[in-house]
């Protein structure tokens, strides 16, 4: 199990029972499509995912320090040899606060110095620009428009809708640059 990490507001930390209620919260809807199959639709649920992330040190709940509340999530993909792709997904309701930026700083840090990445990249979908905007923050460039990329939900005549997503990239010595 992974120490938690501490930044000013929050901190990352492995998911707890605790938890299900507030992951409950924003995965009952989600705001953006992408993480329309990971929709959680009862406290039993919430729980069971919960269950399967708590031992997942690249699957981290994001709470606020002062009481331990999760307002969202950051999680990376491990690629041999030395590449990680990563995500976050936070409460709408904590949106603006800028807690999403103090997270992801935190994750990428703790990527790049603690595990040894080389590269982290994300994938964002053409219209999520509150995710774009957060990847530009943490200075990733974007690499790639893939068009029509990948379906996460189906049209209302259940054809798949196919979205456009980016690919925003950094690699360590960036970031070591960077800060």
């Amino acid at each position: 199990m992974i120490t938690a990490i501490d930044t000013d507001r929050l901190t990352l930390r492995n998911y707890r029972d605790q938890d299900a209620a507030a992951l409950l919260e924003y995965r009952a809807h989600p705001t953006v499509h992408c993480f329309a199959r990971e929709r959680l639709d009862s406290m039993a649920e919430a729980r069971r995912d919960i269950r399967q992330k708590s031992g997942d040190d690249l699957q981290l709940a994001v709470c606020i320090k002062d009481d331990d509340r999760l307002i969202g999530s950051v999680f990376a993909d491990f690629e041999e040899p030395d590449t990680y792709g990563v995500g976050w997904n936070f409460n709408p309701t904590f949106g603006g606060r800028g807690y999403a930026t103090e997270a992801a700083v935190a994750f990428l840090n703790h990527l790049f110095h603690d595990l040894r990445a080389r590269r982290i990249y994300a994938y964002v979908e053409d219209d999520n620009i509150p995710s774009q905007r957060l990847c530009e923050r943490l200075g990733m460039r974007q690499e790639a428009l893939f068009h029509e990329f990948i379906s996460f939900v189906d049209n209302p005549d259940g054809t798949k809708y196919y979205e456009d997503t980016r690919e925003y990239a950094l690699l360590s010595k960036q970031w070591r640059h960077k800060r």
